[in-house]
């Protein structure tokens, strides 16, 4: 049997390797012997059992994590990690670091104030609307830690190296581009990735949390937003959700075994971002949004000369099969989201395209 895919250029749910979608396909009646879908299996059951230890393992092979950190998997998305990133780190008296570079670090800090906690927005690119990453940040000495925002897809920016926070952790939202390059763990106390645009599908939210970090926990939070409940309970306290947890697992095995890792996806991911800025930088018809020193590697944003040919563009590149490549409706224009699944076949395939719309309209 046929099936009709196109090139998917969605930020979230995004595209997954057509590889990881072969075998969901394949064992999803039948799980592991059981006559069972993973969907039904019992997540107390010693099959999804390997299929977690598994999911976290590669997760610290693939990131070169060391004992200390521990591996969850939370519901909620990183959305609801804005509220218990505060709940869980700060004290009575603790004050955090934020950096504001769009969106989503907008709401992380809005997050913080609304469960009373007093955070510093020690940076923020806003004066030029979210296009740069901020530079000589002064961090706060006595910080309990200081949050970043890796990668903006709404902006289109993306932190080419770390902030040197002098020793206060770092905690970091990597939901668009975690696993896509290889990163020092060291600085981090906390990272924290939706999985549905960059390691699996919606449903599940990776959260990477040191020692240390999780030793601040209060024991009077509720029990569902506290780190400590998933920590001790291997992240089996209620009913995970057991589907988008085997689809990450089956990720990170193409990740580490068909990709080779980290730093041959971070190759690839380079050649794909190229083949699309090296376009735009030899255009006058196509415009990058973002400083060329702050693009990010994942989300590619642009605009065309007018609007109605942002529409004419978004519409013939579904007609060609490419489809998602409209920008956020909070800013308009135009975005491919090229993730690690996004092969880069299909960004070539955008790049013929978008050389061939110049052509016609320009």
């Amino acid at each position: 049997m046929t099936h009709h895919r196109i090139y998917n250029f969605n930020p979230g749910p995004a595209a997954l390797p057509l590889a990881v979608l072969e075998t969901i396909q394949a064992t999803f009646l039948d799980f592991e012997g059981t006559g069972m879908s993973i969907a039904e299996v019992s997540h107390r059951s010693r099959q999804f059992e390997a299929v977690l230890d598994d999911a976290i393992a590669r997760t610290r092979r693939l990131l070169g994590l060391d004992d200390r950190y521990h591996v969850l998997f939370i519901q909620g998305g990183a959305s609801m990690q804005f509220a218990m990133i505060p709940m869980n780190l700060l004290g009575e008296g603790d004050s955090a670091d934020y950096v504001n570079t769009g969106t989503w670090s907008t709401k992380a800090i809005k997050e913080a104030a609304i469960v009373g906690k007093t955070v510093k927005t020690v940076a923020s690119s806003e004066d030029r609307d979210f296009r740069y990453i901020p530079k000589d940040i002064s961090f706060s000495k006595g910080a309990a830690y200081a949050h970043i925002t890796s990668n903006n897809t709404i902006k289109g920016t993306q932190w080419a190296a770390m902030p040197d926070t002098g020793g206060v952790p770092l905690v970091a939202d990597m939901s668009s581009d975690i696993m896509s390059r290889p990163i020092d763990p060291a600085p981090f106390g906390l990272i924290y990735a939706g999985a549905q645009k960059n390691i699996g599908p919606a449903g599940v939210c990776m959260v990477i949390i040191r020692q240390d970090l999780l030793d601040r926990v209060p024991k009077t939070l509720p029990s569902m937003l506290k780190y400590t409940t998933y920590s001790e309970k291997k992240s089996l306290y209620n009913t995970p959700p057991c589907f988008a947890i085997y689809a990450v697992q089956l990720v990170l095995k193409w990740l580490e075994e068909t990709m080779g890792g980290l730093e041959k996806m971070a190759e690839v991911n380079e050649k794909k971002a190229a083949l699309l800025y090296d376009l735009m930088d030899g255009s006058e018809f196509y415009r990058g949004t973002a400083d060329p020193d702050s693009r990010s590697r994942m989300n590619v944003t642009f605009r065309l000369p007018s609007e109605d040919l942002e529409k004419r563009f978004v519409a013939k590149a579904s007609e060609a099969g490419l489809g998602g490549l409209k920008g956020h409706r909070s800013v308009g224009g135009c975005r491919a989201s090229i993730y690690n699944a996004t092969s880069l076949e299909a960004v070539a395939a955008l790049a013929d395209f978008m050389r061939t719309f110049e052509k016609e309209n320009g």
